[in-house]
């Protein structure tokens, strides 16, 4: 059960968000998406999904678990050597554990995180049997500071929320790079409660971190 209860996952995820000086993205609603209609001078590139994974960190003041989350299908628009758009499918069946070795806690934490291991825990998490996809939908990259900032939607249990993260992208005719900087998301914008002491005051030292630490890779190459 300490296993159990040390599990926070994605992410993350996916992702709201890392800067603090961006701190009123938090939370919000959306941000505005360019439709994803190819004119004149872009390319679509696909998401190798191989290549491409969701890194995350949970954690509680005792310790913390370390996993990924796959990206199952997804594409990114390029025109003149910058990302115009992108849309990312994630596969929340993929959840897995990484720090855990099989028969050591693994399959028993991945499913709760999941939430395929008993009815009660169902939604204590992701609940994939009711929501087995995330999506993360690019509205825009920017440049800002000296920095490359992507701005997006990210979806994880049906609720939308804005995010926006310091990345390393790479952009040409042929091949799409995106690697996040580490950032922060706070898991209960998407309604996974579980542990959570700002949403049950009865937890005293049993609580589990709202903040989840993601990590995106993504690479795209041409279709």
């Amino acid at each position: 059960m300490k296993k159990i209860a040390l599990s926070l996952v994605l992410v993350a995820s996916l992702f709201v968000v890392s800067c603090k000086k961006d701190k009123p993205a938090e939370g919000s609603d959306t941000v505005t998406t360019q439709d994803a209609v190819i004119t004149p001078g872009d390319i679509k590139l696909a998401v190798n999904t191989s290549e491409s994974v969701v890194n995350w960190i949970g954690s509680k003041p005792a310790g913390k678990h370390t996993g990924t989350i796959s990206i199952k299908e997804g594409d990114v628009t390029v025109k003149d050597g910058e990302v115009q758009n992108g849309t990312f499918i994630l596969d929340m069946n993929s959840i897995a554990v990484t720090d855990l070795k099989a028969g050591d806690g693994k399959e028993d934490l991945e499913a709760h995180l999941k939430g395929t291991k008993d009815k009660e825990a169902e939604d204590h998490f992701f609940n994939v049997k009711k929501y087995p996809t995330g999506k993360f939908i690019i509205a825009k990259v920017a440049h800002e500071n000296g920095k490359t900032i992507v701005y997006g939607n990210l979806t994880l249990k049906n609720i939308t929320k804005a995010v926006n993260f310091p990345a390393t992208v790479v952009a040409n005719d042929s091949l799409v790079s995106i690697e996040s900087e580490p950032l922060m998301i706070n898991r209960t914008f998407w309604n996974i409660n579980y542990g959570s002491k700002s949403v049950f005051d009865d937890l005293k030292d049993k609580f589990i971190n709202d903040e989840v630490e993601i990590k995106v890779n993504v690479k795209a190459s041409k279709i």
